[in-house]
């Protein structure tokens, strides 16, 4: 119960600011530099692995949809992906494996709240 309280009060500061980050996003992909939208996307990209495709937070959807291959969504984002650059999915996942093995070693899966 008390992880979901914490949780709760964290997502009322958290979603106005990340509303707030994706305005800033945007308006940096315009006009900023683009190494600080990169990241902020990044970020973005993997709120929605965790919280949408219930993946790891530390991972891609790019990453989770090679490592889930077989299943009907991962296969459409793979095939979206391969429009835009060939083999995406599989070398982000070939970058990001090496993570998911030693965050998943360490537990960091785990509820940090007891």
């Amino acid at each position: 119960m008390k992880e979901r309280a914490a949780g709760f009060l964290l997502m009322c500061g958290i979603v106005p600011l990340a509303l707030l980050g994706y305005l800033i996003i945007v308006a940096i992909g315009f006009c900023g530099p683009v190494s600080r939208a990169r990241a902020g996307v990044r970020a973005l990209d993997h709120f929605v692995n965790a919280s949408v495709l219930n993946g790891y937070a530390w991972e891609s959807v790019s990453s989770h949809a090679w490592r889930e291959r077989d299943k009907l969504w991962a296969k459409l984002i793979i095939r979206i992906a391969d429009l835009i650059q060939q083999g995406h999915c599989e070398r982000a996942n070939k970058r990001e494996q090496a993570l998911v093995d030693f965050a998943l070693a360490r537990g960091l899966e785990q509820p940090t709240i007891k």
